[in-house]
């Protein structure tokens, strides 16, 4: 059985090694010019509570759900305590929180402390546009 099982994970390993390279970031969608995303509250600085509302805004875009191919749109997510951006052409991880259905706005809720906040428009795919439409990165205080 050992032979087997070791047979068996060799051939795997192999296949996954064969087929790595045809694994390619998806080509990123382009974003319209001078398209902006923003958070517009809470503004950067602010003390909230522990749940609270942030409200998203878009300019030179549209928001549309996830799945819907339509050029200049796409939709909202929401990196917390992030150090960096999710890498371009590839679709956004679960360490992201994810608006495909077009929301504009969350209730959240976050352990007391400092918190940054920062939006990044996904396509249809939930891939970055390119280039990417990123709002700045603003600090909270939860008490």
């Amino acid at each position: 059985m050992q032979f087997k099982s070791t047979l068996v994970t060799s051939t795997l390993l192999f296949c996954v090694a064969l087929l790595a390279p045809l694994v390619q970031a998806d080509t990123p969608t382009a974003s319209n010019e001078g398209a902006r995303v923003y958070i517009i509250s809470p503004a950067d600085g602010d003390t909230v509570p522990q749940t609270f509302t942030v409200r998203f805004g878009l300019s030179g875009m549209g928001v549309a759900p996830a799945g819907t191919d339509t050029a200049g749109t796409g939709h909202h997510h929401l990196l917390i305590d992030r150090a960096e951006a999710p890498p371009a052409g590839m679709p956004m991880d679960a360490t992201v929180q994810h608006f495909g259905g077009g929301q504009t706005e969350v209730e959240l809720s976050l352990e007391p402390g400092e918190h940054s906040l920062q939006l990044l428009l996904g396509d249809m795919k939930h891939i970055p546009h390119e280039p990417a439409v990123l709002s700045e990165k603003i600090t909270i205080q939860v008490k």
